[in-house]
């Protein structure tokens, strides 16, 4: 087969590019961002270390300074002559100087400079302009700190150095450099790394090419002969007599050998269908399933403490989830619902595909207080039979395992939005699903009902579209809480069902809430009192585990981070 591809062919309307120079660019890129972070990493570390020997070198003039300041002032006292002293400290300053804008000050607390030696002679010191710094010198000096660095601004540009402050002369001796002295050595020293840099690039560059071109020239030819199949829409045999042993070659191979293949199908194929058909079938590579985007409710119920009960339980554990199944996946259809899928111990359920007098969200909420009750229904059941067989003898361990492990319990989390509904999978096989983030939020709330001890969780969805057409449900916020993988928190909420539940119930989740409110607002002095007067303990149990015997934390805006799911 010849070789008609160029060096960069289309297939279509995708261009080809050698899988050699790919490497080659990326091998340069890399390279090119390891040696420029290297090098400037190298620089700034170089510069901390520039700037800390400055400061080193200052801390000892200054030191000089301000022993010679302190002469000076003996001095002047006694000749009564200020400006023969002042010149006396402009020359000990002076003699220390190494950068083009190197400079000592003496400012008094107001900003008055009474003392100044600049290397810069075209540069006034009329008054010290940065005033914050000026105001933290004042403030340190009150608590105490006399002296340490200090970076402050000029008309001119910033500067860094050290102060201490002079009793005798009644200001703050400062000695400091100019930062754009320092950084101007800096960038010419990453400039001429730059340009070392980029001939070293450009030489490696013109070997890498040659070495690759050389290296890569039978991956060339075989993606020639790939090209020509392309274009013909025809599969045959890669040459490989002039290949090298290695991953590409034996890649080639097993293209030629999964060529025979398909060619010896498709010459089969032919036989049966007409030629038109295969044909479509090898171009278009068969037909995707589809589906569509569906505002739904989705419900989660899983049963608490699985593991125990499969270890306890063996294969009988079966039997139990059949149980229990038989159960749950009637009252999901009761109520309107389909079984999305069943996960070991899990059971998503959607609603809101099958028509029905009441809105989905209605229906998940009662379909999951079903649930819940007809678990609650199953441990009744085996709490009586244990009750029965205790009249008689007392249990054996095992026994007393079993009744633990059969006694199920489980979290029902829901909620609803925007997700893709459809069937997916291939012309051989295909499964109706669901697919969303709510879903995945649906599981989460299921996961915080052991958090919060309590049957159902709800989002702020299911609660917003059931008190738009019943006051059945009586919506009681639980938290704000952001699950992992998520970034912004979440109200969640539990649904109390006023037809059933107790009025008495009703009135310590009403405290609960005005705790919850303290909670949020930080504080949680109040919260502590309004959760402890609710006297539900399994709920308010993780809020007197956060908050402590400690206030709120510095920044608290109400959301808890959950660090597992």
């Amino acid at each position: 087969m010849s070789a008609k591809k160029g060096l960069f062919s289309k297939v279509g309307k995708t261009r080809i590019i050698p899988l050699g120079l790919k490497i080659l660019i990326i091998f340069i890129t890399i390279i090119l961002l390891s040696n420029f972070a290297t090098n400037y990493l190298s620089i700034q570390l170089s510069k901390k270390q520039i700037i800390n020997l400055n400061n080193t070198i200052m801390v000892e003039q200054l030191k000089e300074l301000y022993t010679n300041a302190t002469n000076q002032f003996q001095i002047y006292n006694y000749s009564e002559n200020k400006e023969e002293s002042i010149d006396a400290l402009k020359s000990v300053a002076e003699s220390g100087f190494s950068n083009p804008n190197s400079v000592a000050l003496g400012v008094t607390p107001d900003g008055d400079i009474l003392f100044c030696a600049c290397k810069n002679k075209r540069l006034k010191w009329e008054s010290f302009y940065d005033k914050v710094t000026l105001a933290k010198l004042n403030t340190d000096y009150n608590h105490d700190i006399k002296e340490g660095s200090v970076s402050f601004k000029n008309h001119d540009g910033d500067y860094f150095g050290v102060y201490k402050y002079q009793a005798d002369w009644g200001y703050y001796l400062i000695r400091a450099e100019k930062r754009l002295d320092l950084d101007a050595n800096t960038r010419n020293v990453y400039l001429y790394a730059l340009l070392i840099i980029v001939v070293l690039t450009i030489a490696f560059v013109i070997i890498g090419w040659v070495i690759l071109r050389h290296e890569f020239m039978p991956v060339s030819k075989i993606t020639s002969d790939l090209y020509e199949m392309q274009q013909h829409k025809q599969l045959e045999l890669i040459d490989l007599s002039h290949a090298k042993n290695d991953d590409i070659t034996y890649l080639a191979a097993s293209f030629n050998s999964l060529s025979s293949s398909v060619n010896n199908l498709l010459g089969t194929f032919q036989k049966f269908v007409p030629k038109d058909v295969v044909a479509k079938a090898y171009t278009d590579q068969g037909i995707g399933l589809e589906g569509s985007q569906r505002e739904l409710a989705m419900l989660f119920s899983d049963i608490k403490s699985f593991t125990y009960r499969t270890e306890t339980l063996g294969n009988d554990i079966i039997d139990v989830l059949n149980v229990h199944y038989n159960r749950v996946i009637h009252n999901v259809h009761e109520n309107a619902g389909v079984v999305g899928s069943i996960i070991g111990d899990a059971i998503l359920a959607v609603y809101g595909t099958l028509d029905s007098k009441r809105s989905k969200s209605y229906n998940a909420i009662q379909a999951a207080w079903d649930i819940t009750h007809a678990t609650a229904d199953l441990r009744e059941t085996m709490r009586l039979r244990r009750q029965e067989i205790e009249k008689k003898r007392k249990l054996t361990e095992s026994e007393e395992k079993i009744f633990i492990a059969v006694s199920l319990d489980v979290g029902v989390g829901i909620d609803g939005g925007n997700v893709f509904y459809g069937n997916i999978g291939s012309n051989e096989h295909m499964a109706n699903t669901v697919i969303g983030d709510n879903v995945n939020s649906a599981s989460r709330l299921e996961g915080l009902t052991r958090v919060y001890h309590l049957p159902v969780i709800v989002s702020e969805y299911i609660m917003n579209e059931v008190l738009q057409e019943s006051a059945r449900f009586r919506f009681f916020e639980i938290d704000t809480v952001q699950v992992k993988g998520k970034t912004q928190g979440k109200k969640i909420y539990f649904p109390f069902d006023t037809n059933e539940m107790e009025k008495e119930l009703l009135e310590k989740y009403e405290i609960y809430e005005l705790g919850l409110q303290a909670y949020y607002v930080g504080d949680w002095k109040e919260a502590r009192k309004q959760f402890k007067k609710a006297d539900l303990p399994e709920l308010t149990e993780v809020f007197f585990e956060r908050m402590g015997n400690k206030g709120a934390p510095e920044g608290w805006n109400g959301i808890w981070t959950m660090t597992t799911k």
